[in-house]
């Protein structure tokens, strides 16, 4: 059974999402405060966190931050805020996917199994561009120097469906369903955003790319090397 965590500090609220998630076949530990969400996901290691930002002791954006530099888990943000700045920079920090409150509880849950898929949908494949090593299967992502690029699921599915067609351009709505399924299409921002982060994690300058290509207005390319 999948683990998931949902840090919530409205009871009822909380109440309502552990019978939906349980019944959507997820084993749910719930917790109210930042500080019991960073301990629960040390101790139980979920396969996904849901997590609200408005939360009594911690700012959520500092839980969200400090959960992906922890770990890659695969994350949903709850967010009552729904201004486009606020939206791109939980993506920024580390979100995979958000959900904007009031939302319908089927979406969450279409939402988290799509972040699942991307996080377990992975081929065993290794590329190899210069100095970076991308093992597919290992899911790991590192530098000559040995440090991991540190990507996020999202991030490595982006990257792994950019790799698995080198040499050609990758139109804008051909990623987005590929990479985050067919309800996108139209979320260009989301792209834009992931895109800027992969290459500043893999260390790619965009004004003089050697790994990810950009064609205004039509879509990506990836022109690293291939294989290993």
């Amino acid at each position: 059974m999948t683990g998931l965590l949902l840090v919530e500090d409205d009871r009822t609220l909380r109440l309502a999402l552990t019978a939906t998630l349980r019944d959507a076949g997820f084993d749910v530990t719930a917790t109210a405060t930042g500080h019991a969400a960073l301990r629960a996901t040390a101790e139980a290691r979920p396969d996904v966190v849901v997590l609200d930002l408005g939360l009594p002791d911690l700012p959520g954006a500092d839980v969200l931050r400090e959960l992906r530099a922890s770990g890659d888990v695969p994350l949903v943000v709850l967010t009552a805020r729904d201004e486009r700045d606020v939206k791109l920079a939980l993506l920024r920090d580390g979100a995979d996917d958000y959900v904007t409150k009031p939302f319908d509880s089927e979406e969450l849950v279409a939402r988290l199994r799509a972040v699942l898929r991307r996080s377990a949908d992975r081929a065993p494949r290794q590329v190899r561009a210069g100095a970076l090593v991308i093992d597919l299967d290992a899911a790991q992502v590192r530098h000559d120097d040995g440090t991991s690029a540190g990507l996020t699921p999202t991030e490595l599915r982006l990257l792994e469906v950019l790799t698995a067609a080198p040499g050609r351009i990758l139109p804008h709505e051909q990623l987005l369903k590929a990479v985050w399924g067919d309800a996108y299409g139209t979320e260009s921002e989301y792209l834009r955003t992931f895109v800027a982060q992969l290459r500043r994690k893999l260390r790619d300058d965009a004004s003089r790319p050697r790994l990810v290509q950009t064609h205004p207005g039509v879509g990506y390319r990836w022109i690293g090397s291939p294989s290993a």
